[in-house]
């Protein structure tokens, strides 16, 4: 029986209670995914101590994790968006496990690049992002999809709530080792979690509108739409910013003299309020102007930087910080899935947002390796702070005047969105 498309799918074509099952299992994924992706900063300095390599060599992992992700993700995009999300997500599962193995079994540098960095970077793009909107595109109505965004999104910081203080505890109280082997365990979880969210795959993510589109055909109407343009572009500082704090918040509150488990309170918080934020920002993207939410996104983290980096480090000053960026972390995610399938609709949406994730992931690359090689060289990270600040502010400008229209077949050119004081929210 051929799939029904896309646009004509409720709820209830699946049972209301499969299709919440089926978005519970692609969060769930993403939550573990992430959560031990992002609590890796916690393994640097004792790493880097124990196997006798500097706090560049460990960054520079990250970072090679970060760029392969983002050099991977439209290929796996692509392939998520011709033949569906299961099998893709039993692979990526497959690929973190035997990563997280190395990674504990390290006796160099080199393993741990090989582990923490480039096998991880692939599993990423299989168990991330790209899975969560191909699932949420299809099993969920148009009007309702910028807040399914956002609850996937939100499920990546759950994880990272629950990992960091797992991670921490177990690396002061059994070592390195095995916090690896401990998130190893937690990524065997990623095997269900694929099969449930798998079953998306059932809908059709193809419309009477795209039916007869080629990838040529869709990747033209990107590079030539200005506003997708200046959105991956933009999405280059989103990564710079996020991965620099993750990668060395937690060396910097070390040179700072305070407890190590704050490095692992603030990770807990910025991923229990991005819950809050993505969430709130997949709302408002149902109701108001995306591009707006993004820019304002984008300037406010650059304002909390600014401010937290200027101000003595302590407990409190930390906590807050953490839980403002948190806010602000992950919610571009439904904003820009949300841009892309608004203006080019869901048959390529793995893609286009994955080709987005590339720039996203090279300023990834740039903030964990960057700032451990300013480090290194200047004993600071101020310089690299500063940086991250000047783009940021760029990027919100040019963010809040993209264009935004849709494209002919899409019902485009069409008028402008209400600014934040006006659409009812769909029912």
């Amino acid at each position: 029986m051929q799939a029904k498309p896309a646009d004509s799918f409720h709820v209830a074509a699946l049972g209301r209670r499969e299709a919440i099952l089926i978005l519970a299992a692609a969060a769930a994924m993403i939550s573990i995914a992430m959560g031990i992706r992002q609590s890796l900063g916690l393994f640097q300095t004792p790493v880097s101590k124990d196997l006798g390599i500097k706090a560049a060599d460990f960054a520079f992992a990250i970072a090679i994790q970060n760029i392969i992700w983002g050099v991977t993700q439209p290929f796996i995009g692509a392939v998520i968006d011709k033949f569906g999300p299961r099998t893709v997500a039993l692979f990526g599962s497959s690929l973190y496990v035997v990563a997280l193995a190395i990674a504990a079994t390290a006796t160099s540098g080199l393993a741990i690049m090989a582990g923490a960095g480039v096998l991880v970077g692939v599993a990423l793009s299989c168990t991330t992002s790209a899975i969560g909107s191909n699932v949420a595109a299809r099993v969920v109505l148009p009007t309702r999809r910028s807040l399914a965004f956002g609850i996937i999104s939100a499920a990546g910081s759950i994880g990272t709530f629950f990992a960091a203080p797992i991670g921490q505890a177990v690396i002061q109280s059994g070592g390195w080792r095995m916090g690896f082997w401990v998130f190893l365990g937690l990524a065997l979880l990623l095997f269900p979690a694929a099969l449930i969210g798998g079953r998306a795959e059932r809908i059709s993510n193809a419309t009477p509108r795209d039916a007869s589109l080629t990838m040529k055909a869709a990747l033209i109407e990107a590079g030539t739409h200005s506003g997708y343009v200046v959105m991956t572009l933009a999405y280059f500082v989103c990564g710079l910013q996020l991965v620099f704090l993750t990668t060395h918040l937690p060396s910097y509150l070390a040179l700072c003299g305070l407890d190590p488990m704050l490095s692992a309170k603030a990770l807990a918080t910025i991923g229990l309020f991005n819950v809050f934020g993505s969430w709130a920002f997949g709302w408002l993207g149902d109701r108001y102007r995306k591009r707006t939410l993004l820019g304002m996104i984008y300037v406010l983290r650059s304002i909390a930087l600014a401010v937290y980096f200027l101000l003595p480090a302590s407990d409190t000053t930390t906590l807050v910080f953490a839980a403002i960026m948190g806010f602000l972390w992950l919610g571009v995610i439904p904003l820009v899935n949300g841009l892309v399938s608004e203006i080019f609709g869901i048959r390529y949406l793995a893609t286009l947002t994955g080709i987005a994730f590339f720039s996203h992931q090279v300023g990834s690359f740039l903030g964990a390796w960057g700032g451990g090689a300013i480090f290194d060289a200047l004993g600071s990270y101020d310089r690299a702070v500063q940086f991250g600040v000047i783009t940021g502010l760029i990027a919100g400008l040019a963010q809040l005047l993209m264009n935004d229209r849709p494209l002919a077949r899409m019902g485009g050119p069409s008028k402008p969105q209400p600014e934040p004081q006006g659409v009812p929210a769909a029912r």
